[in-house]
């Protein structure tokens, strides 16, 4: 069997390429085909853990939305941003010291005949690859080391979408420019034109299509309207202004967005819950803004230590600090349990320019030591019946999750000696809390991803169940099935 494969490029980042991707995913999953999805290089510090490692969030949501089994071959090379010249590189899933040493340009060579192995493999195991592009196809100055747009069409022989972003400006002359920089082989592959993000009536565009059509032969199948909550987490930046869901607000939930956030889309179910006013926050003058907070939360990162330095540049350390100790309830997840404790400690230069010792915010008696083997595993654990606080609902939950981590993190042992010690809440020292309670840190992902959590936390508040993720699935492809031309997506794969 050798697959069909349908391309979505975008003229820009941010254009919509993802959530296109998972559409395409579900619609023909929905046909009763095979369907995989693949993206050769992800650059994206929100992973999620599969069997043989981790790969980009939007592939592990994709093959979800394909009803396929997450797969490391679906995003061969993952880069984790640590600073803006360097990335961590994860390449089939696993962490690759010498990659993520090696010059941008230099590593293209070593890494194309891994993405094109993985791909060939999925190709042949399934009917349709959906491939996700990466920013523009026509980076000119990238082109000879390009490894995740035109080198992949050209290799997959894909049918290419290229969709825009109208609601920026410029989309026909985005389209237009993007086509006439591509070589004529790659032209070739290009199908169709997708205007995403319209607002307003639809007649007004013409004859824009048709004069575009004339220029390079290509139509324009498409034109999606603006959509703000169809419900997929987000991929890269952190989430729209219109973070507060329906009702009366009766719950504010601030969190920290540092330059290296990660994992930030699973905070998505918390914009579907009535009453919950969810608000990204990057400095005091914000947090106050919001006041009364009930909640603060400083999620994953990427970098901890560079994102405790940037914490503390802002002045969010005094401000968090002085919410914890008003009695306010703070969670810390992951990067953000390790920001909370007394002590970063970095041996084997894990963190690279922050090598050595930092204080934390001292907010639990823990200290982290970052150990050059890397924590990824899917864990399920129970809160203990000792939970204290605001947090005093999740006493005896189960929840399932995943950990991405390289810090191990344990009891301050001088502190612990004069009687300053944090509960343990979960086995393995999975979750600490402080002796009031209001401060918890947990090593977990998917918190707000777990029916039984949401249950506890917001029972009260929730008016039926938070959509689930197949809902939200087959609501990208009723979408697209509505707004495509007729037949478009049936000859993408013929």
């Amino acid at each position: 069997m050798t697959a069909k494969c349908v391309m979505v490029l975008g003229t820009t980042s941010g254009a919509g390429k993802s959530w296109l991707t998972t559409a395409l995913c579900r619609y023909y999953a929905r046909q009763g085909l095979k369907v995989a999805p693949f993206k050769a290089q992800n650059m994206s510090n929100n992973a999620r853990v599969v069997k043989q490692g981790e790969i980009g969030s939007a592939q592990y949501f994709q093959s979800l939305a394909a009803r396929a089994v997450p797969d490391v071959r679906m995003n061969p090379l993952l880069l984790k941003p640590e600073r803006d010249t360097h990335s961590q590189v994860v390449l089939m899933g696993q962490v690759d010291e010498v990659l993520s040493k090696m010059a941008w340009r230099g590593r293209s060579a070593s890494v194309w005949p891994v993405i094109a192995q993985a791909l060939d493999e999925l190709m042949a195991e399934n009917d349709v690859v959906v491939i996700e592009g990466a920013g523009s196809p026509a980076e000119i100055n990238l082109s000879e080391s390009d490894i995740v747009n035109m080198r992949v069409a050209l290799h997959a022989q894909a049918a290419c979408l290229l969709v825009t972003d109208i609601d920026r400006g410029g989309a026909f002359a985005h389209l237009y420019g993007t086509w006439a920089l591509l070589p004529k082989p790659e032209r070739a592959l290009i199908k169709g034109y997708v205007l995403n993000k319209f607002r307003g009536d639809a007649s007004l565009l013409a004859p824009a299509p048709q004069m575009l059509q004339d220029l390079t032969g290509v139509p324009t199948v498409a034109t999606l309207p603006m959509w703000w909550q169809h419900g997929l987490p987000e991929e890269d930046g952190v989430f729209d202004d219109r973070s507060t869901a329906a009702g009366v607000v009766t719950k504010t939930i601030a969190v920290i967005a540092y330059p290296r956030i990660s994992n930030l889309d699973e905070f998505q179910p918390l914009k579907n819950i009535p009453g919950v006013r969810l608000q990204w926050v990057r400095s005091p003058s914000e947090l106050a803004n919001l006041a009364p907070t009930d909640w603060i939360i400083l999620p994953g990162t990427k970098h901890t230590s560079g994102d405790l330095a940037w914490l503390r540049l802002q002045g969010l350390d005094a401000a968090i600090s002085c919410h914890a100790g008003q009695g306010g309830a703070v969670l810390g997840i992951c990067g953000g349990l390790q920001i909370l404790g007394e002590a970063l400690i970095d041996p084997h230069g894990i963190e690279h320019a922050y090598l050595g010792n930092m204080p934390g915010l001292g907010l639990l008696p823990l200290v982290t030591v970052f150990e050059a083997d890397k924590t990824v595993q899917h864990t399920q654990a129970g809160f203990d019946a000792s939970m204290a606080g605001p947090w005093a609902a999740l006493a005896g939950v189960q929840v399932a999750g995943y950990e991405i981590h390289h810090g191990q993190t344990q009891q301050h042992a001088a502190m612990a000696k004069n009687g300053d010690v944090a509960r343990v809440v979960m086995p393995g020292g999975l979750a600490w809390q402080n002796g009031a309670g209001n401060v918890l840190g947990l090593y977990l992902h998917g918190l707000f991803e777990d029916a039984a959590a949401l249950q506890a936390l917001f029972g009260a508040s929730l008016a039926g169940p938070v959509p689930t993720l197949e809902v939200v699935f087959d609501g990208l492809a009723d979408y697209i099935e509505q707004y495509f031309e007729p037949g478009v997506l049936s000859a993408l794969i013929a």
